[in-house]
């Protein structure tokens, strides 16, 4: 179950780096993944019914979510509409298409081959996903490692730090937010794409709850691994993304139904949400109990230094 879990996790990672780059790197809060998630997997199952090979299929279905991306964007900055109601309007447009391009809710995958079948027959199914997740994430991981090294990654992380700051040293910000927008939602229908290969289907309402999912997986990942270098930062959203689904198998093995996963998702990031909150008010009372001792301290040695000087003088 841990395996299984493993392999999964590795899978939903693309989403959560995508996730995190709207949501740490740009500060935007996107709503576009619930839309483009099941959009990555209706495309890349539906070329995949049509001929397609899984590896093509997987790429197309990355360059539509960029594409979902690119259009959330230009409402956003072209348009000024509020990022998120942008990214509601993209994702209920994507409902529609979805159902376009699938022509009906569920699609199954039957005998066409999916990437993990490119890997040795031999293998156990959860090692060929872990194998199949590591490659995945592995290129992402350092693609976006590269990217941020370059000028046009400094380029869009400064526009998120300060954007007015940016655009007065020259940086397109607008094409900057866009580009994020676009890499993030990318990301995001490749996941869709991935874990629809796994599950064997691709379902118009697979999107649901995906940006719980993804907004705890980044949340959960900075908690078990801090750093402040764009690679400890990118592999910390790997590992929440593992850790996450970790914890939703533990759950289900204690009992709960399958279909309470929605609700344990949204409890999962209320509670991450909370531990910190609640870490950051302990260690403030810790600091201020102690420097409230330190400033009683020098008060204490004055009044008895002044007891002293009266006796002495008593005594003369």
């Amino acid at each position: 179950m841990i395996i299984s879990s493993l392999g999964q996790g590795l899978l939903w990672a693309p989403l959560a780096i995508g996730v995190f780059i709207t949501f740490r790197i740009l500060d935007i809060p996107d709503l576009t993944t619930e839309g483009s998630f099941p959009f990555g997997a209706a495309v890349a199952v539906s070329l995949m019914i049509k001929g397609q090979s899984a590896l093509m299929a997987s790429l197309v279905g990355f360059l539509a979510g960029c594409l979902a991306g690119l259009i959330t964007g230009i409402l956003d900055t072209k348009l000024h509409i509020p990022s998120l109601l942008a990214g509601i309007l993209t994702m209920t447009g994507l409902y529609s298409i979805n159902m376009h391009i699938m022509g009906k809710s569920n699609v199954p995958l039957l005998s066409q081959k999916v990437l993990t079948e490119y890997l040795p027959d031999n293998w156990n199914l959860d090692i060929q996903t872990i194998v199949l997740g590591l490659i995945v994430i592995g290129i992402v991981v350092l693609v976006l490692y590269a990217m941020f090294k370059t000028r046009l990654g400094l380029s869009l992380m400064a526009t998120g730090n300060n954007k007015a700051m940016s655009a007065a040293n020259g940086i397109n910000t607008d094409g900057m937010i866009i580009f994020g927008y676009a890499i993030s939602n990318g990301l995001i229908a490749l996941s869709g794409a991935l874990v629809a290969q796994s599950n064997g289907y691709a379902d118009i309402g697979m999107g649901i709850g995906t940006i719980v999912i993804g907004l705890a997986s980044v949340l959960v990942g900075e908690i078990f691994l801090r750093g402040r270098g764009i690679l400890t930062r990118l592999v910390a959203m790997v590992v929440g993304a593992i850790i996450y689904r970790l914890l939703l198998t533990a759950a289900m093995s204690l009992g709960f139904p399958a279909d309470d996963l929605k609700i344990l998702s949204a409890i999962i990031l209320v509670v991450v949400i909370c531990v910190p909150i609640i870490q950051n008010r302990i260690r403030t009372k810790r600091q201020l109990k102690k420097y409230l001792e330190q400033m009683e301290e020098p008060a204490d040695e004055g009044t008895t230094s002044k007891a002293s000087t009266e006796g002495l003088l008593s005594r003369d």
